[in-house]
């Protein structure tokens, strides 16, 4: 049976709710001063005190659920995220989700717990960008979600293109991310480098697209 919107944004809320009840239950055996913060070689670099620590993930993700939930009745083209709505909010499932497994590991990590915490993140992130690159599959122009340039704000075909080729990308970021794990250190590196390379090829693209199209109907026009 298909879950409506109201039932994915339940579950997408119960993944936070259920984010917080864990930090609740573990309080007792956690220290003052959570580490919170490691740098790319997964060393721990940074601490937040226990009460803001345990606060800050799940909330900040019920807040995100809740701008997600809205987001589509406050935008002028609203009816176009209707057309890809299941995957809309399967992608906020997806995040809450990811937010809160980042959260729980957090809290397994203070317990003492020993584990490569930037690879449990790393990993959370290739999923992601494979699930934005089917979210891209299916995306019809809007102005909140998706690849939003002035020139595929401004074309429907320019958008259709850019999303096509943004999707690929995105998966075969996600698949790079998945790859890099297994190189240690530099995975992060590699993780950015092929995130900023997919943004700066579809904005460009982008581009591409519009000038041609402009380029075809002045062609087009008659004499």
């Amino acid at each position: 049976m298909q879950l409506t919107t109201r039932a994915r944004f339940g579950l997408a809320a119960l993944f936070a709710v259920l984010a917080g009840v864990a930090g609740v239950l573990a309080a007792p055996d956690l220290p003052a001063e959570l580490v919170t913060q490691w740098d790319a070689g997964g060393e721990p670099n940074g601490t937040l005190a226990k009460g803001p620590a345990l606060v800050l993930v799940p909330a900040l993700t019920l807040g995100l659920v809740g701008l997600f939930a809205v987001l589509p009745r406050l935008d002028p083209l609203g009816e176009n995220i209707e057309s890809f709505r299941a995957q809309y909010d399967w992608f906020a499932v997806v995040f809450a989700a990811y937010l809160s497994a980042v959260h729980l590991a957090v809290i397994a990590f203070n317990l003492g717990y020993e584990f490569d915490f930037t690879l449990v993140v790393l990993a959370g992130m290739a999923a992601l960008f494979y699930y934005i690159g089917i979210v891209l599959d299916h995306a019809e122009r809007n102005w909140f979600i998706g690849i939003r340039t002035p020139w595929t704000l401004s074309s429907d075909e320019v958008w259709d293109r850019t999303h096509d080729l943004g999707a690929t990308l995105f998966k075969l970021t996600a698949i790079v991310s998945a790859a890099a794990l297994l190189f240690g250190d530099i995975a992060i590196f590699v993780i950015v480098g092929a995130t900023i390379t997919t943004a700066i090829i579809t904005t460009v693209y982008s581009y591409y697209c519009y000038r041609q199209l402009d380029e075809d109907s002045d062609v087009a026009a008659p004499s």
